[in-house]
């Protein structure tokens, strides 16, 4: 992830990440929302702001039935934030139809230990191309 050697924190988030690519791929959007907080904060592929688990799900349900999605995570970085914290952020390449073009998002998460269980509370996504010139 972000260094040579993996820490307890990477591979947490490592875990997540896997889990929420095989649901992914499947379009469970129910194992989806499973990853997330009951008190969620979620900023997708659309402008609407979900909350919660029911958002979460509300978000993927709505998404359009791909005969093959994947999702490839990349550039990870982790932050050991706080006691029950942890701040990701990376790269996330979307292929959705084998025809189309992959979609790659930023990607920052904020993942936080909930009732024994690491839980993503904070889930955002933003364009890889840049929106004002440097």
């Amino acid at each position: 992830m972000g260094s040579s050697e993996r820490s307890p924190t990477d591979d947490i988030v490592s875990t997540i990440m896997g889990r929420w690519a095989t649901a992914f791929s499947k379009l469970d959007a129910s194992a989806l929302a499973s990853l997330y907080s009951r008190n969620a904060f979620f900023f997708g592929s659309n402008p609407t702001f979900y909350r919660g688990n029911d958002g979460v799900q509300a978000y993927f349900d709505a998404l359009p039935r791909w005969s093959s999605p994947s999702v490839q995570f990349t550039d990870v970085r982790t932050a050991h934030a706080a006691g029950d914290v942890i701040n990701v952020a990376g790269t996330a390449t979307f292929v959705v139809d084998a025809n189309a073009a992959p979609l790659q998002v930023k990607i920052t998460w904020v993942i936080i230990r909930e009732a024994g269980e690491w839980k993503i509370v904070s889930h955002h996504v933003s364009s890889k191309t840049p929106l004002i010139a440097q």
